[in-house]
C-alpha cells in the first residue's frame, strides 16, 4: 500500500505552491523532463509513490525539501528561496514557510489541501519576466476532471509513460503489455481485406446508428448459432470495438451509487466505465485455486439492494480462463434470485485452445436481461480496424428504458467506423483461420506452451495454464521477492531488462503478487524473454 502521508504531502506542496497536477506535468515538460497524466494522478491519489529520481524532480518543480516530501524529515522549504523568504517555481511566488512548517507541525489533510484548491481564487500575479509585452499575465490551467480520480488503466499507464521515455532515448522495449496482434506478424486474412477494399466506394456514408444491415444480420446468425434466445436485429449494436460499447452500456444504466459486480481481476475498462458514470463497481474474487474460476460464495456475499446488474468476461482477460457450464449456470442463479442484468464480454471465444467449449451465459438464462459483447479485433488480428458488437437477448421487456438511452447514445455518435462494419459478414462466414493458431503446432497454442512451462520453471513464479486468448498471469512469491509495490516491480523490470508488462493492480487484483504477460511475440523473441525473466528474478529483491 503507498504512502498515504506522501500523498497528503504532495498535495500541501502543490497547494501552497497555487499548482495543479497539469501544473506539474508542463512545468517537468519545461524542464525536458516527462510526467504522465496517470502517473501525477496515482501519486496524488496515494496509489504508488514515485522513484528517487521522481521525487527529486517533483521536489524542485514545488520548491520543496526532497527529503521532506519523501518521508516528512527534515525542513519544508527548498534550500534556495528569494531575499523575503518566498520561492519561484513556473513564475509562481510561493509564500515564506512558518515555523510550524519548518518544525515539521501540523498540515491540511489531502482532502483539505483539495478542497481547498478547488476554491475560486485570483490567479497569483505573475513575476514581470513571464508577462508579454501587452502586459497580460500567463493564461490559468485547465485540469482534468475530478471523476477521472478513481480511473485507472495500467495497460497503458505510468509504466508504460516510462517505456515510452526511454523509447525517445533510443532504447529498444520488448511490449508485452497489450494484446496487439499485428506487430508481432499475425496478419488480417486476405479475404477480408480485399473485401474491404471492394466496398470502400459505398462506406463514404453514415450508417443506421446500429450498424449496417449485412453486419448485423451476420451478427445475428452467429448468436443464433452459439444459441442466444430472444435475439433480433434491433437488439444488435455495432461499435469502435467492444470498448465504446462498455462505455455506452455503463453510462445508459448506472446512476449515481448504483453497484455492479465486476471480477477481480478483470479488464479495468470495465471498471473505469463502471466509475465514470456514476456507478459503484463491487469486485468479486476469481479464485486462482480452482482455474480462475469465480467464487459464488463471495459474488452472493457482494450483492446488495443497491446492485444492478453482474460483468462476467469470458474467456477472461487477463487470466485465460474459461468458464465451465455448471459455473455459468451457478452465476444465472444468483442473477435469477436477485435479479441482476448481465454483462458478458466475450470477446475471445473463439480462441479457445484445448478442446474447450466456449458456453454463452446468455444461452443459459432466456428469462433473464443479458447483454454480449464480442468483435473481430482477436479472432481476425484486426485490432486496427476497431469493429465491435454488442447482442440484447433474454428478457428484452424488462430492459426497454434501457433500450431507450442505449438509443439515444448510440445515436448521439451516429454510428461505428462504417469500412469496419462492411466486413463483419466476411470474418464470420466460411473459413476462420484463426482456428490454426489455437490448435498444437499453431503459433498461439505453441507459444501458450512455452510461456506456460518457462514461468513455472523460475524459482518463486507459479503460472495457471491459460484455456485461452493471448494472456497468462503468473504470480509472484512476494516473501521470496520482497515485493510490496507492483508497480516498483514493473517499474524495475522495464528499466533492468526493457521488458514492459503490466502489473496485477493494473487489472484491479488486490494483492501485489500477479502481473500480466502477453505471449504474442515469436517464438525466438520469447525465448529470449524468458532468459532475462528468469534472470532478473534470480537476484531480484524490492527494496
Amino acid at each position: 500500500m503507498a504512502d498515504q502521508r506522501f500523498s497528503e504531502r504532495l498535495v500541501h506542496a502543490m497547494g501552497r505552491a497555487g499548482m495543479k497536477q497539469a501544473d506539474l506535468i508542463h512545468a517537468a515538460a519545461l524542464r525536458g523532463k516527462k510526467l504522465g497524466k496517470s502517473q501525477v494522478s496515482q501519486y496524488a491519489s496515494g496509489k504508488t509513490v514515485p522513484r528517487r529520481d521522481v521525487m527529486e524532480l517533483l521536489a524542485a518543480l514545488l520548491g520543496v525539501d526532497a527529503r521532506w516530501l519523501a518521508s516528512g524529515e527534515g525542513r519544508l522549504a527548498a534550500p534556495d528561496t528569494a531575499e523575503d523568504g518566498s520561492t519561484y517555481q513556473g513564475g509562481t511566488a510561493m509564500r515564506p514557510v512558518d515555523d510550524a512548517e519548518r518544525d515539521g507541525g501540523a498540515m491540511p489533510s489531502a482532502a483539505e489541501s483539495a478542497r481547498a484548491s478547488a476554491r475560486p481564487a485570483t490567479a497569483p500575479q505573475a513575476p514581470a519576466s513571464m508577462r508579454s509585452n501587452s502586459g497580460s499575465t500567463t493564461m490559468r490551467q485547465f485540469n482534468k476532471s475530478s471523476k477521472l480520480d478513481n480511473v485507472l488503466y495500467d495497460v497503458r499507464g505510468p509504466v508504460a509513460d516510462e517505456a515510452a521515455r526511454m523509447e525517445d532515448e533510443g532504447l529498444r522495449i520488448l511490449k508485452l503489455n497489450i494484446g496487439n496482434p499485428a506487430p508481432f506478424g499475425f496478419r488480417t486474412p486476405d479475404e477480408v481485406v480485399q473485401d474491404m477494399r471492394q466496398q470502400l466506394p459505398d462506406c463514404e456514408g453514415y450508417s443506421d446508428s446500429r450498424g449496417l444491415f449485412s453486419a448485423r444480420k451476420a451478427i445475428m446468425q452467429y448468436a443464433q448459432i452459439k444459441g442466444l434466445p430472444n435475439v433480433s436485429m434491433d437488439g444488435i449494436y455495432t461499435g469502435n470495438g467492444v470498448s465504446e460499447l462498455i462505455q455506452l452500456c455503463m453510462n445508459a444504466l448506472l446512476d449515481t451509487g448504483d453497484e455492479i459486480l465486476i471480477p477481480s481481476p478483470d479488464y479495468p475498462l470495465w471498471t473505469a466505465c463502471a466509475t465514470l458514470a456514476g456507478g459503484t463497481p463491487v469486485h468479486y474474487i476469481c479464485d486462482e485455486q480452482a482455474e480462475w474460476n469465480p467464487d459464488i460464495d463471495d459474488i452472493e456475499r457482494k450483492v446488495t439492494e443497491r446492485t444492478k446488474a453482474i460483468v462476467i468476461i469470458n474467456p477472461n482477460n487477463p487470466t485465460g480462463a474459461v468458464y465451465p457450464r455448471e459455473i455459468l449456470e451457478q452465476i444465472v442463479e444468483v442473477a435469477r434470485r436477485h435479479q441482476l442484468m448481465i454483462f458478458s464480454d466475450e470477446i475471445y471465444d473463439r480462441l479457445c485452445m484445448d478442446g474447450v467449449e466456449h458456453t454463452s451465459i446468455a444461452s443459459l438464462a432466456p428469462d433473464l436481461p443479458c447483454v454480449t459483447f464480442s468483435g473481430l479485433s482477436k479472432s481476425h488480428m484486426i485490432a486496427g480496424y476497431r469493429i465491435g458488437w454488442m447482442i440484447l437477448s433474454g428478457n428484452r421487456r424488462c430492459m426497454r428504458d434501457f433500450v431507450y438511452g442505449i438509443n439515444m447514445l448510440s445515436n448521439m455518435r451516429l454510428c461505428s467506423n462504417v469500412p469496419a462494419q462492411s466486413i463483419v459478414q466476411t470474418a464470420l462466414g466460411g473459413h476462420q483461420s484463426v482456428k490454426g493458431y489455437v490448435v498444437p503446432g499453431g503459433r498461439v497454442y505453441e507459444q501458450r506452451n512455452f510461456v506456460y512451462e518457462r514461468l513455472n520453471a523460475i524459482d518463486g513464479i507459479t503460472a495457471v495454464k491459460p484455456k485461452a486468448a493471448f494472456y497468462i498471469f503468473p504470480k509472484m512469491d512476494v516473501k521470496k521477492f520482497n515485493i510490496t509495490d507492483d508497480e516498483q516491480f514493473a517499474l524495475d523490470l522495464l528499466h533492468e531488462k526493457r521488458i514492459l508488462i503490466t502489473r496485477g493492480g493494473g487489472f484491479n487484483w488486490g494483492e501485489p503478487d500477479h502481473f500480466r504477460i502477453v505471449y504474442l511475440p515469436r517464438m525466438e523473441v520469447l525465448r529470449e524473454a524468458m532468459d532475462d525473466l528468469a534472470d532478473f528474478f534470480e537476484h531480484y529483491r524490492q527494496s
